[in-house]
């Protein structure tokens, strides 16, 4: 599993009501919530910006604050491919895997990598390209399990699809 995309930088403790305003949690529309991605934070024209594909990189404890899912579904519809950061809140992460966004942590990854800059995550070996500098960061692999996971589209659509109900 690969995800090649441009960079966007993000500060730290970037919590869930920078990722999705709570003003917005009135929906559950995946779409509408994308639409309002990262709306609150340094970058409120990142939704517009951004390309399908598109890597977010943060600092650490990124996804802190309220545990709603609606923040990596936000992220994840909107179109970014994945997130690294220096560090995720606990349930950020677990919802991630969940929802089927791909997170990775790598403190020297984040260090190594600017805004705009071309990287290239490799789940299955464990690195992160930095595509402009040419620079390669180590990262714990994704295991086998939770690529399924995220292949599936989630926890709930992988679950559906072992009990044959899709």
């Amino acid at each position: 599993m690969k995800f090649k995309g441009k960079a966007w930088k993000f500060g730290a403790d970037i919590d869930t009501d920078a990722i999705i305003p709570a003003r917005y949690l009135n929906t559950s529309d995946p779409k509408e919530l994308a639409s309002h991605c990262m709306e609150d934070s340094k970058n409120p024209d990142f939704i517009k910006k951004m390309k399908p594909g598109d890597i977010i990189v943060a600092e650490k404890n990124f996804g802190c604050g309220s545990s709603r899912e609606h923040a990596p579904i936000a992220i994840k519809t909107a179109g970014v491919s994945c997130v690294v950061a220096k560090s995720f809140a606990r349930i950020f992460y677990r919802n991630s895997f969940n929802m089927g966004l791909p997170i990775f942590e790598s403190a020297e990854a984040v260090e190594g990598i600017k805004e705009g800059e071309e990287i290239e995550v490799d789940a299955d070996r464990g690195v992160i390209r930095n595509l402009t500098t040419n620079r390669e960061f180590k990262v714990a692999p994704v295991p086998s399990f939770m690529q399924e996971l995220i292949a599936a589209g989630g926890l709930m659509a992988y679950t559906k699809k072992k009990a044959g109900l899709r």
